[in-house]
């Protein structure tokens, strides 16, 4: 006979479920109004912050994510407030030095955060070391979980093994994340049975729907006497997302596990989350071809509708099905790490890359470079020597043996320094040394309160506008008529606002007086104040927005065209492999690699595009000079565009 215990839930609507299902994209004016009536469900806890939406926040809704968390708190009175937390990394990519995170885990409690999930994505305790202190230290529930996925060397004495060592670290409770939904109900109820006989802790299971296990895997695991498990509301549940409150509500009444949660409280909460779907455009969670075979490919389902988001930005959705299948590979490659942020993205991306370059590991970002020496923490399973060497080559890199960070130096005090101009608060300097390019970008429309920028209001990726409505172009402009500024398009086409402001700009550096950029019929000419018609340059897109200077000054030049071409004869050319956002430098805010007329190598590294969240190193092809720059820092890219020109010696 099953001993009667209740089980209690937690609801992941306001972080993981959107993550998984909308990108990340619900606003906080949108969590707001229904917070009252999710604090009266009884809830175990609301998971509303970490994860996805710190990045998010900054980079796409142009919203402070400690104002987010200081709203939920002030919003939800009863209900504890859950964050995930990426041990080392905290909320970002890489690892952080022990002073950012003590600084980010004191804070986050300030602000409002109650109960503090803790991961490391290799299950590397010395990892969690310092987080999990931190955490303690600055008042928080610490929970501390064990990051589930299957291979050969992830078996049950390693869940157990690190389930134990995170007990004498001093964790409150223990949680079992199964992030690609790979659990069968079977297997959950021996590891929950296992865990919950060696230890006196808490636990808690948190799983995601994708291929449909995870609600036999709940009951299961609450037979086996698990404490919590996490589930969303209706509408933002199933797929990639967590099981449906409702369902798991309901199949527990009637066994001696009973949540006592009022179900038609829940559906009047789900209400209010499908009109909101509903007024975004966004899909239900379903489980598609591409889902289910994550029993195969074990990709996450945030990871899969980040695949879906790379792969649609490099013009190679149709793809998918290769990269899905190179992912394993490079997964067994990199010793079998489980498929959760960051090194989803480490291993995601290189299959991505491995796939469109049409050679393996012909391009490696820096993460996974970094990832293989050690940067990250140890594999559950040795990486294989060949590709050691493939990625590091006869550098003198020093594979890494230690706890990662007893090699970082401190940087609070540095970040402080360098964003003293915009910082307002001691939150903005540590989102500065979270994501320093992108926070300083936030800051400055923040100072600007939007006035200026083009982008004040991102609208959710699912809401279509057109292009001209968008930009908030004039009627005038979009009908063919000159406006002002001599901006003239054709058959209701027109340019974003801008690509247009970036051509005014460097059409005033030149002594051009019209720039015709011309495309399948359409024309387009920026033309300056009291210049006649038709006298300028004329340019096709790929010269087009951050080219445009390279192609007005050559212009400017009265070469003939005969002369440029002869002389271009022997330029190579260094293109974008990707799509992305080009810096000349290894990391955004470090200096130049390169200048015109400086000498490099073959394989040297003479730029970054960031792309798929990674900083991705492009190498010459040839040794040279550097003769042209094409792309001015910080700017977008397309696949293909042509980034340096090179003269071969």
């Amino acid at each position: 006979m099953v001993k009667p215990t209740k089980v209690e839930i937690t609801d992941t609507t306001l972080r993981d479920a959107h993550q998984s299902l909308w990108a990340t994209r619900m606003r906080t004016e949108d969590m707001l109004p229904i917070c009252e009536k999710l604090d009266q469900v009884g809830y175990h806890s609301l998971e509303v912050w970490g994860g996805a939406t710190f990045d998010v926040c900054l980079r796409f809704l142009n919203e402070d994510p400690w104002e987010r968390l200081r709203q939920l708190k002030k919003a939800v009175k009863n209900t504890p407030l859950q964050m995930l937390l990426r041990g080392q990394s905290l909320v970002g990519l890489k690892h952080y030095p022990d002073d950012t995170v003590e600084a980010f885990v004191d804070k986050a409690v300030q602000n409002g955060i109650d109960i503090i999930r803790i991961f490391d994505a290799l299950n590397d305790i010395r990892n969690l070391e310092v987080p999990i202190k931190m955490s303690k230290k600055a008042g928080a529930h610490v929970q501390a979980a064990v990051v589930y996925t299957i291979s050969p060397v992830h078996t049950l004495d390693h869940y157990l093994e690190t389930a134990q060592k995170l007990a004498e670290l001093g964790a409150d409770s223990l949680c079992i994340k199964d992030m690609a939904g790979l659990l069968s109900p079977h297997v959950a109820y021996d590891l929950v049975k296992t865990i919950k006989k060696r230890l006196n802790l808490p636990l808690q299971l948190h799983s995601h729907y994708i291929g449909g296990l995870a609600v036999g895997a709940y009951l299961k695991a609450a037979d086996a006497g698990v404490d919590i498990v996490d589930t969303a509301a209706l509408p933002l549940a199933f797929g990639a997302s967590q099981p449906p409150v409702e369902t798991v509500v309901r199949i527990l009444q009637e066994s001696p596990h009973d949540t006592r949660l009022d179900i038609h409280t829940l559906f009047e909460v789900s209400k209010y989350f499908e009109e909101l779907r509903k007024k975004y455009g966004f899909e239900r969670g379903v489980t598609r071809l591409t889902d289910m075979r994550v029993f195969e490919h074990q990709v996450p389902g945030g990871m899969i509708s980040n695949l879906v988001s790379q792969l649609e930005e490099q013009k190679a959705l149709h793809r998918i099905h290769e990269v899905l299948a190179e992912i394993p590979l490079v997964r067994e490659d990199m010793g079998f790490p489980p498929l959760v942020t960051p090194t989803s993205q480490i291993v995601g991306t290189q299959a991505v890359l491995n796939v469109l370059t049409g050679k393996r590991y012909k391009l490696v970002p820096g993460e996974v470079r970094a990832y293989v020496q050690g940067q990250y923490g140890k594999p559950p399973a040795p990486i294989k020597e060949e590709i050691i060497q493939q990625i590091l080559g006869d550098s003198d890199v020093k594979l890494i043996k230690g706890r990662p960070a007893d090699l970082l130096v401190p940087i609070m005090d540095k970040m402080k320094k360098e964003i003293q101009d915009l910082a307002e608060s001691e939150e903005d300097i540590l989102s500065y040394a979270m994501y320093p390019p992108v926070a300083r970008k936030f800051f400055e429309w923040r100072l600007n309160r939007g006035l200026d920028t083009e982008d004040a209001a991102i609208e959710p990726p699912a809401i279509e506008k057109p292009k001209d409505e968008e930009a908030g172009l004039p009627e005038s402009s979009i009908q063919g008529k000159p406006d002002s500024d001599g901006i003239v398009t054709k058959e209701g086409k027109s340019m974003n606002l801008s690509e247009i402001k970036e051509l005014i700009k460097m059409l005033d550096e030149t002594d051009i007086c019209e720039l015709q950029l011309e495309s399948a019929g359409v024309k387009i000419a920026i033309r300056k104040s009291g210049a006649a018609p038709g006298t300028g340059f004329t340019a096709s897109p790929e010269t087009a927005g951050n080219n445009v200077r390279a192609a007005a000054v050559e212009a400017a030049a009265e070469a003939p065209a005969e002369e440029k071409a002869a002389n271009r004869e022997h330029l190579i050319p260094v293109v974008a492999p990707m799509v992305g956002t080009f810096y000349r430098s290894p990391a955004p805010e470090a200096a130049p690699f390169v200048e015109v007329g400086q000498m490099v190598t073959e394989g040297q590294t003479v730029c970054i595009i960031e792309a798929m969240k990674l900083m991705n190193e492009i190498e010459a092809e040839i040794s040279g000079r550097i003769v042209e720059i094409l792309v001015d820092n910080n700017h977008p890219v397309e696949y293909g565009q042509t980034l340096f020109l090179i003269e071969k010696v």
